[in-house]
């Protein structure tokens, strides 16, 4: 049973879907001057539900210190935040939420909140002061 595509068909009629990239991070190598940058595959365009956070989502943030502007975002994807040990992590939404001014905003994924067996996933991201390249 396809509990998203229910959910999200029901929730469509007063909150509409975003379509925007996901930047899947895939690690990072270092430029010529040995500077450590981030690398993705952006050709991920999926479909996704930005809403405000729950108040448990944002005392769970709060614990962890994530400060800035802040959305729950629900997408039929696997996202991946930060995983230091297994230097990967660090997924990017690009997104025309009009926030910043900019085409497209960029998102950055702190926390995975609800996996759901890669079916979909409910992340809390924080809005970006620039895309990372």
């Amino acid at each position: 049973m396809n509990l998203f595509g229910i959910a999200n068909a029901a929730i469509q009629i007063v909150n509409p879907n975003f379509t925007g990239t996901w930047r899947k991070s895939t690690g990072t190598t270092k430029d010529a001057n040995y500077k450590v940058v981030p690398t993705f595959d952006d050709t991920l365009n999926v479909a996704m539900q930005v809403q405000a956070l729950s108040g448990s989502d944002l005392k769970h943030l709060d614990a962890l210190n994530v400060q800035g502007v802040l959305r729950a975002i629900y997408v039929q994807a696997d996202l991946s935040a930060v995983n230091r040990a297994g230097g990967t992590g660090g997924d990017i939404l690009l997104i025309a939420t009009g926030l910043s001014g900019a085409a497209q905003d960029a998102w950055l994924v702190n926390q995975v909140l609800e996996p759901w067996d890669g079916q979909w996933t409910k992340v809390a991201c924080t809005l970006q002061l620039s895309n990372p390249a």
